[in-house]
Protein backbone atom coordinates (compact mmCIF):
# COMPACT_ATOMS: atom_id res chain seq x y z
CA UNK A 1 0.00 0.00 0.00
CA UNK A 2 1.17 3.51 -0.77
CA UNK A 3 3.07 4.94 2.22
CA UNK A 4 1.13 8.21 2.23
CA UNK A 5 -2.16 6.36 2.17
CA UNK A 6 -1.08 4.09 5.00
CA UNK A 7 -0.07 7.15 7.04
CA UNK A 8 -3.50 8.68 6.42
CA UNK A 9 -5.25 5.45 7.43
CA UNK A 10 -3.21 5.32 10.63
CA UNK A 11 -3.85 9.02 11.24
CA UNK A 12 -7.58 8.51 10.80
CA UNK A 13 -7.54 5.66 13.32
CA UNK A 14 -5.77 7.90 15.82
CA UNK A 15 -8.10 10.83 15.20
CA UNK A 16 -11.13 8.60 15.68
CA UNK A 17 -9.78 7.43 19.04
CA UNK A 18 -8.88 10.99 20.02
CA UNK A 19 -12.36 12.28 19.10
CA UNK A 20 -13.98 9.59 21.24
CA UNK A 21 -11.77 10.41 24.20
CA UNK A 22 -12.39 14.14 23.77
CA UNK A 23 -16.12 13.51 23.95
CA UNK A 24 -15.56 11.48 27.10
CA UNK A 25 -13.32 14.20 28.56
CA UNK A 26 -16.09 16.73 27.92
CA UNK A 27 -18.82 14.49 29.37
CA UNK A 28 -17.14 13.43 32.63
CA UNK A 29 -16.97 16.94 34.20
CA UNK A 30 -20.72 17.24 33.59
CA UNK A 31 -21.18 13.93 35.37
CA UNK A 32 -19.21 15.32 38.31
CA UNK A 33 -21.38 18.45 38.30
CA UNK A 34 -24.51 16.27 38.34
CA UNK A 35 -23.20 14.34 41.36
CA UNK A 36 -22.41 17.59 43.18
CA UNK A 37 -25.79 19.03 42.22
CA UNK A 38 -27.52 15.99 43.71
CA UNK A 39 -25.75 16.56 47.04
CA UNK A 40 -26.49 20.28 46.86
CA UNK A 41 -30.19 19.55 46.26
CA UNK A 42 -30.31 17.28 49.31
CA UNK A 43 -28.59 19.96 51.40
CA UNK A 44 -30.96 22.67 50.15
CA UNK A 45 -33.95 20.47 50.98
CA UNK A 46 -32.68 20.02 54.54
CA UNK A 47 -31.98 23.75 54.93
CA UNK A 48 -35.43 24.66 53.61
CA UNK A 49 -37.12 22.25 56.02
CA UNK A 50 -35.10 23.65 58.93
CA UNK A 51 -36.14 27.15 57.92
CA UNK A 52 -39.81 26.11 57.91
CA UNK A 53 -39.38 24.60 61.36
CA UNK A 54 -37.82 27.81 62.68
CA UNK A 55 -40.69 29.82 61.22
CA UNK A 56 -43.22 27.45 62.80
CA UNK A 57 -41.54 27.72 66.22
CA UNK A 58 -41.61 31.52 65.99
CA UNK A 59 -45.27 31.41 65.05
CA UNK A 60 -46.01 29.21 68.08
CA UNK A 61 -44.22 31.64 70.40
CA UNK A 62 -46.09 34.56 68.88
CA UNK A 63 -49.47 32.88 69.24
CA UNK A 64 -48.66 31.82 72.81
CA UNK A 65 -47.99 35.47 73.64
CA UNK A 66 -51.27 36.37 71.98
CA UNK A 67 -52.95 33.72 74.12
CA UNK A 68 -51.53 35.35 77.26
CA UNK A 69 -52.90 38.70 76.11
CA UNK A 70 -56.38 37.32 75.59
CA UNK A 71 -56.24 35.45 78.89
CA UNK A 72 -55.47 38.75 80.61
CA UNK A 73 -58.38 40.40 78.79
CA UNK A 74 -60.71 37.67 79.96
CA UNK A 75 -59.53 38.03 83.55
CA UNK A 76 -60.20 41.77 83.42
CA UNK A 77 -63.60 41.27 81.83
CA UNK A 78 -64.59 38.69 84.42
CA UNK A 79 -63.44 41.04 87.18
CA UNK A 80 -65.75 43.72 85.79
CA UNK A 81 -68.72 41.44 86.30
CA UNK A 82 -68.53 42.33 89.99
CA UNK A 83 -68.38 46.06 89.23
CA UNK A 84 -71.30 46.54 86.84
CA UNK A 85 -74.47 48.02 88.27
CA UNK A 86 -77.12 47.16 85.67
CA UNK A 87 -78.31 44.07 83.91
CA UNK A 88 -77.52 45.70 80.58
CA UNK A 89 -73.89 46.30 81.57
CA UNK A 90 -73.72 42.77 82.96
CA UNK A 91 -75.00 41.32 79.66
CA UNK A 92 -72.53 43.43 77.68
CA UNK A 93 -69.62 42.11 79.74
CA UNK A 94 -70.85 38.53 79.27
CA UNK A 95 -70.92 39.09 75.49
CA UNK A 96 -67.38 40.49 75.65
CA UNK A 97 -66.21 37.49 77.69
CA UNK A 98 -67.77 35.10 75.16
CA UNK A 99 -65.99 36.88 72.29
CA UNK A 100 -62.70 36.66 74.21
CA UNK A 101 -63.29 32.96 74.85
CA UNK A 102 -63.93 32.35 71.14
CA UNK A 103 -60.79 34.25 70.12
CA UNK A 104 -58.78 32.39 72.75
CA UNK A 105 -60.18 29.09 71.47
CA UNK A 106 -59.25 30.05 67.89
CA UNK A 107 -55.68 30.84 68.95
CA UNK A 108 -55.43 27.56 70.83
CA UNK A 109 -56.53 25.71 67.68
CA UNK A 110 -53.88 27.56 65.69
CA UNK A 111 -51.23 26.60 68.24
CA UNK A 112 -52.28 22.95 68.08
CA UNK A 113 -52.07 23.02 64.28
CA UNK A 114 -48.64 24.68 64.46
CA UNK A 115 -47.46 22.07 66.96
CA UNK A 116 -48.57 19.29 64.64
CA UNK A 117 -46.65 20.98 61.84
CA UNK A 118 -43.63 21.26 64.13
CA UNK A 119 -43.75 17.53 64.86
CA UNK A 120 -44.05 16.68 61.18
CA UNK A 121 -41.18 18.99 60.23
CA UNK A 122 -39.00 17.48 62.95
CA UNK A 123 -39.52 14.06 61.37
CA UNK A 124 -38.92 15.53 57.90
CA UNK A 125 -35.64 17.05 59.09
CA UNK A 126 -34.48 13.73 60.46
CA UNK A 127 -35.28 12.06 57.12
CA UNK A 128 -33.73 14.87 55.09
CA UNK A 129 -30.58 14.76 57.22
CA UNK A 130 -30.28 11.00 56.62
CA UNK A 131 -30.79 11.53 52.89
CA UNK A 132 -28.11 14.23 52.85
CA UNK A 133 -25.59 12.01 54.63
CA UNK A 134 -26.34 9.20 52.18
CA UNK A 135 -26.01 11.57 49.21
CA UNK A 136 -22.71 12.94 50.54
CA UNK A 137 -21.26 9.46 51.13
CA UNK A 138 -22.43 8.09 47.80
CA UNK A 139 -21.48 11.31 46.01
CA UNK A 140 -17.96 11.25 47.42
CA UNK A 141 -17.41 7.70 46.17
CA UNK A 142 -18.97 8.32 42.76
CA UNK A 143 -17.11 11.57 42.25
CA UNK A 144 -13.79 9.90 43.08
CA UNK A 145 -14.52 7.18 40.49
CA UNK A 146 -15.42 9.72 37.80
CA UNK A 147 -12.38 11.89 38.56
CA UNK A 148 -10.14 8.84 38.22
CA UNK A 149 -11.77 8.08 34.87
CA UNK A 150 -11.18 11.68 33.80
CA UNK A 151 -7.51 11.52 34.78
CA UNK A 152 -7.10 8.29 32.81
CA UNK A 153 -8.83 9.78 29.76
CA UNK A 154 -6.74 12.95 29.87
CA UNK A 155 -3.55 10.89 30.24
CA UNK A 156 -4.47 8.70 27.28
CA UNK A 157 -5.42 11.76 25.26
CA UNK A 158 -2.04 13.37 25.91
CA UNK A 159 -0.27 10.23 24.71
CA UNK A 160 -2.41 9.92 21.58
CA UNK A 161 -1.94 13.59 20.70
CA UNK A 162 1.81 13.18 20.91
CA UNK A 163 1.56 10.06 18.79
CA UNK A 164 -0.58 11.93 16.27
CA UNK A 165 1.91 14.79 16.07
CA UNK A 166 4.72 12.34 15.31
CA UNK A 167 2.63 10.54 12.70
CA UNK A 168 1.41 13.75 11.07
CA UNK A 169 5.01 14.91 10.69
CA UNK A 170 5.50 12.17 8.10
CA UNK A 171 2.58 13.32 5.93
CA UNK A 172 3.33 15.89 3.21
CA UNK A 173 2.04 19.31 4.36
CA UNK A 174 -0.36 19.74 1.44
CA UNK A 175 -1.87 16.29 1.97
CA UNK A 176 -2.10 16.86 5.73
CA UNK A 177 -3.83 20.20 5.20
CA UNK A 178 -6.40 18.60 2.90
CA UNK A 179 -6.86 15.70 5.34
CA UNK A 180 -7.47 18.09 8.27
CA UNK A 181 -9.95 20.07 6.17
CA UNK A 182 -11.86 16.90 5.29
CA UNK A 183 -11.75 15.75 8.90
CA UNK A 184 -13.60 18.91 10.01
CA UNK A 185 -16.00 19.00 7.07
CA UNK A 186 -16.93 15.30 7.17
CA UNK A 187 -17.71 14.75 10.83
CA UNK A 188 -14.30 13.47 11.84
CA UNK A 189 -14.05 10.93 9.01
CA UNK A 190 -11.60 11.85 6.23
CA UNK A 191 -10.36 8.37 5.20
CA UNK A 192 -12.78 5.52 4.51
CA UNK A 193 -12.74 2.09 2.98
CA UNK A 194 -14.02 1.31 -0.49
CA UNK A 195 -16.34 -1.57 0.31
CA UNK A 196 -16.39 -4.83 -1.71
CA UNK A 197 -19.81 -3.73 -3.00
CA UNK A 198 -17.91 -0.86 -4.65
CA UNK A 199 -19.48 1.88 -2.58
CA UNK A 200 -17.88 4.49 -0.32
CA UNK A 201 -18.11 3.54 3.36
CA UNK A 202 -18.49 7.23 4.20
CA UNK A 203 -21.32 8.42 1.95
CA UNK A 204 -22.56 5.03 0.65
CA UNK A 205 -22.37 6.24 -2.95
CA UNK A 206 -21.12 4.04 -5.82
CA UNK A 207 -17.46 4.21 -6.87
CA UNK A 208 -16.50 4.06 -10.57
CA UNK A 209 -15.00 0.74 -11.69
CA UNK A 210 -11.88 2.53 -12.94
CA UNK A 211 -11.39 4.09 -9.52
CA UNK A 212 -11.78 0.66 -7.91
CA UNK A 213 -9.00 -0.69 -10.14
CA UNK A 214 -6.74 2.18 -9.19
CA UNK A 215 -7.53 1.67 -5.51
CA UNK A 216 -6.66 -2.01 -5.72
CA UNK A 217 -3.24 -1.21 -7.19
CA UNK A 218 -2.58 1.34 -4.41
CA UNK A 219 -0.72 3.57 -6.82
CA UNK A 220 -2.09 6.95 -5.78
CA UNK A 221 -4.37 8.78 -3.37
CA UNK A 222 -7.95 8.71 -4.63
CA UNK A 223 -10.90 10.76 -3.40
CA UNK A 224 -14.55 9.69 -3.38
CA UNK A 225 -16.18 11.65 -6.20
CA UNK A 226 -19.30 12.14 -4.03
CA UNK A 227 -18.04 13.13 -0.58
CA UNK A 228 -14.37 13.92 -1.27
CA UNK A 229 -12.99 11.58 1.40
CA UNK A 230 -9.80 9.64 0.82
CA UNK A 231 -10.53 6.06 -0.22
CA UNK A 232 -8.57 2.86 0.32
CA UNK A 233 -9.09 -0.76 -0.67
CA UNK A 234 -8.75 -3.54 1.87
CA UNK A 235 -8.22 -6.97 0.33
CA UNK A 236 -10.13 -9.80 1.97
CA UNK A 237 -8.04 -11.99 4.23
Amino acid sequence: MDRELQLLIDLQALDTRIAGLEREAARLPKEIEAIQASVSTARSSLDATKARLDTTKKSIRTREKDLDVWAAKRAKAEARLYEVKTNKEYSAVLVEIEEIKQEKSRIEEEILTLMETQERLTVDIRDADAQLKHAETEGKVNEAVVREKLRAVESELAGLRNERASLAAGVPPAVLAEYDKLLKARGGLAVVQALPSQICAGCRMAIRPQAILELRTHTQLIHCESCGRYLYWQDSA
